[in-house]
């Protein structure tokens, strides 16, 4: 099954056993790189707002948004979620992604839980397709403030409004909040830790944090730049929580469409050989 490349909204691919949501905007792959996007612990393509339409516009790149099973439109999933659940998306669904949608050179944007997926695949998995990766606000091991900010979220779930606010985005809230929550307040998440997928990254990295952000501090970027081998730059957001796209839009798409410049430029470089 491919991936039809069109801009009408909440298109649906099956992968790995799942019906995923999933939205194109920009050039195909066959005219262009593709941004492949990949949302947070509780999003959805929606959550982007009007983000993959700037981008494809500012950078000439295709965009790929996805939801992956349980967010957005995308199947629900049975709960509870397993504690590896971003390994899981990394090694079964986004190669099968990237093969349905003909591309041929990706750059991987995540935020978040997204972010660590594309963080793992770009580690763990040999594929020549994926040129560069963004990540913003990524997690590579559990932080005690991250999991206090985690179980405050699930009181204002259970007790607030945040999941009314959710439920506009998710066909299954439940699922989509739980799925997260159980996973990351599980007692053995406490030592859940992927970071040695940083060891083995052979790519440029654009890693995006707030300075601010509750779920993640800048141990996070600090473990990157200790371990990584590839080309890395890094922007920090004074003022900034666990959305940059979102709270500081106008830097971090800069800083996002610079890199891709940069990354287009080096793969369109002729090799002289003396």
């Amino acid at each position: 099954m491919a991936i039809e490349w069109s801009e009408k909204p909440a298109d649906r691919i099956t992968l790995g056993g799942s019906a995923l949501e999933y939205g194109c905007w920009g050039p195909a792959p066959d005219r262009a790189p593709t941004l492949v996007m990949l949302h947070e612990g509780l999003g959805s393509i929606a959550q982007w707002r009007d983000l993959p339409a700037r981008l494809a516009a500012a950078t000439g790149f295709g965009v790929l948004a996805y939801a992956r099973a349980g967010y957005g439109g995308s199947d629900p999933v049975t709960l509870p979620r397993p504690l590896n659940y971003m390994s899981l998306e990394a090694e079964n669904v986004l190669g099968p992604l990237l093969d349905a949608a003909g591309i041929a050179q990706a750059v991987l944007l995540g935020h978040s839980d997204g972010a660590t997926i594309a963080a793992i695949y770009g580690g763990s998995v040999s594929d020549m397709r994926v040129r560069g990766l963004v990540l913003i606000a990524p997690h590579f091991f559990a932080e005690a403030e991250g999991l206090t900010a985690i179980r405050a979220a699930g009181k204002a779930y259970r007790e607030g409004t945040l999941r009314n606010r959710l439920s506009k985005y998710h066909r299954d809230v439940d699922s989509a909040f739980n799925g997260w929550h159980d996973a990351w307040t599980d007692p053995a998440f406490e030592s859940w830790n992927v970071a040695d997928c940083i060891d083995h990254l052979r790519i440029p990295v654009l890693a995006i944090q707030g300075r601010e952000d509750p779920y993640g501090t800048l141990a996070q970027i600090s473990e990157i730049e200790a371990r990584i081998y590839s080309p890395l730059e890094t922007l920090i957001l004074e003022g900034c929580g666990h959305a940059p796209h979102l709270e500081y839009p106008e830097q971090t798409e800069e800083a996002i469409v610079e890199f891709c410049a940069r990354l287009h430029r080096l793969e369109r470089e002729e090799v002289r050989i003396a």
